[in-house]
């Protein structure tokens, strides 16, 4: 679609955006105190949403039960993920934003620019599959590109493997990481884990170049890591 008209309103693909979202980040089902927390609403205003979802068509929802989103509803959450993540690529590499910048700007423009401008953009940066924090973009025709990866604060103690992917929803938490020297295509292996869901030690960097940096759990959580092979 080229026209903004054509498409659903900004807080129904607010909605299909988080819950695939939720869902491709591997945190488990989709429940309603979990949107309601990434959205910072009630859970009552969650369910109010959901029922009118349901009626368009976008989601599956039982009361007490998990959310899905259906055929029509990824679809409707690929498109604004791939306006929002094409928005991400073009402010830091054309514009010069940092990347714990980018997102709540992003979170504006997604709604109002054209389908044609975004298209005008992935031409001009090159078709890029991840953006700034190593999420993927969906294509034209809404396929995404599955890659093998974990999260950092689930991997044992020895191993190793690149960055890849960072949760963007934290400015502040973004602001951390880069202050620590640590981002996307860097390699990183855990050394020592702290008992009962401790911080972690992680030694960052190439062989022979690498430092041993303490990392929180909370970061640990927030990303996710690549094998590395031979």
């Amino acid at each position: 679609m080229g026209s903004t008209s054509q498409r659903p309103s900004t807080s129904v693909e607010d909605y299909v955006k988080v819950i695939y979202d939720l869902q491709e980040r591997g945190s488990g089902p989709v429940t309603i105190s979990a949107m309601a927390d990434r959205l910072s609403v009630s859970n009552s205003s969650v369910s109010g949403m959901l029922r009118k979802l349901g009626e368009l068509g976008l989601v599956e929802h039982r009361r007490y039960g998990h959310v899905r989103l259906t055929e029509t509803g990824d679809k409707a959450a690929l498109a604004v993920l791939r306006r929002h993540r094409l928005l991400e690529t073009y402010l830091v590499e054309a514009l010069g934003y940092s990347w714990d910048e980018v997102h709540d700007e992003a979170e504006i423009l997604e709604h109002v620019v054209s389908d044609r401008f975004v298209d005008r953009i992935a031409d001009h940066l090159g078709d890029p599959v991840v953006d700034p924090h190593g999420d993927p973009i969906p294509t034209r025709d809404g396929e995404v590109v599955e890659r093998d990866t974990r999260l950092l604060s689930e991997a044992a103690d020895g191993t190793g493997g690149v960055i890849v992917r960072v949760n963007d929803s934290d400015p502040e938490l973004l602001r951390y990481l880069a202050e620590q020297r640590i981002g996307i295509g860097m390699r990183v292996e855990v050394v020592e884990r702290q008992p009962f869901g401790g911080s972690l030690v992680v030694r960052v960097g190439p062989p022979g170049d690498a430092r041993d940096q303490p990392l929180g759990l909370g970061a640990a959580e927030a990303l996710w890591i690549a094998p590395t092979h031979p």
